[in-house]
């Protein structure tokens, strides 16, 4: 590891990959907790639209993904708020239309593109500074918005109907957190690419659900081991020549069944409660209404 660290690559591969894992921690506890997994599934495979747009005009690739990941998202979100019953159809409809779309635009562009296979399997030791510039930018706007709208949050992922009842705009937090979603598949693209790109996003939060007992302690606990996945699968990769995206995934991919192996540590619930931050947040949902 201090051999890699030595390369200018391996520092920029290292950084990127704690600052995805630092977002999936946030994210991807709401998206586990909200349960819109297959949701964001569509986000992350429609946004390869943007990727087919910024390769035939020629525009930097991931401003143009995030502003088209961000529209996909806003569809998808009116979708399951208008249209619950079909929503997963419409969902699996945009999802293939955003790949469709990119591969027919990137087929449409003049000459070979070396990089296309990157945004679909990942290539975080090409991250540029520019890159990992936009990437702290995104990372910092997206925790600013959680932190502003924490408690609103807390409310509409553990019990949306009492929030709604309660005042809290449970329909402006929805389309928020797509959009947050959006953005958060836009910076984990550069780390395992868009097919692998929801592993990281759920693995994690799914094992510190397991043992956490409140959603700040879930984000925290999700955001950690996906920096030991990151750190320990850019390791493997460089030291086994392995492709580093799948190397990272594989090693979330032990650490959930070593999760799923080792039992749950039990404490006594509440009547009526429920497991780890759901009971938390069933507890404290009032409050951060209030």
């Amino acid at each position: 590891m201090l051999e890699a660290l030595t390369f200018d690559f391996f520092r920029n591969a290292l950084y990127a990959g704690l600052l995805a894992s630092l977002i999936c921690g946030v994210i991807g506890s709401l998206v586990v907790v909200n349960r819109v997994v297959f949701l964001a599934g569509g986000i992350a495979h429609a946004s390869y639209g943007g990727v087919g747009l910024a390769f035939y005009f020629g525009l930097p690739v991931l401003p143009v993904t995030a502003g088209f990941s961000t529209l996909s998202a806003m569809a998808m979100a009116a979708v399951t708020l208008t249209s619950r019953e079909r929503a997963d159809t419409v969902i699996g409809v945009l999802w293939a239309a955003g790949m469709a779309l990119g591969i027919i635009l990137i087929d449409m562009t003049p000459g070979y593109n070396a990089d296309l296979m990157s945004y679909l399997f990942g290539s975080i030791l090409a991250v540029p500074d520019s890159d990992l510039w936009l990437m702290a930018v995104l990372c910092a706007a997206v925790l600013l918005l959680v932190a502003l709208f924490s408690r609103g949050l807390l409310a509409m992922s553990f019990d949306a109907d009492f929030a709604r009842s309660r005042g809290v705009p449970v329909r402006f937090l929805h389309f928020l957190l797509m959009g947050m979603i959006a953005l958060c598949v836009v910076m984990v693209i550069r780390v395992v690419g868009l097919i692998l790109v929801i592993a990281l996003l759920t693995i994690p939060p799914f094992i510190a659900e397991r043992r956490a007992h409140s959603l700040p302690g879930m984000m925290l606990m999700a955001a950690v081991l996906s920096a030991v996945f990151c750190t320990v699968g850019l390791y493997l990769s460089y030291t086994l020549d392995l492709s580093c995206g799948a190397t990272i995934i594989a090693v979330a991919c032990v650490g959930f069944v070593t999760a799923l192996a080792v039992p749950r540590r039990r404490v006594p619930e509440p009547p009526g409660g429920t497991d780890g931050p759901a009971r938390a947040g069933h507890q404290s949902v009032e409050d951060g209404v209030a």
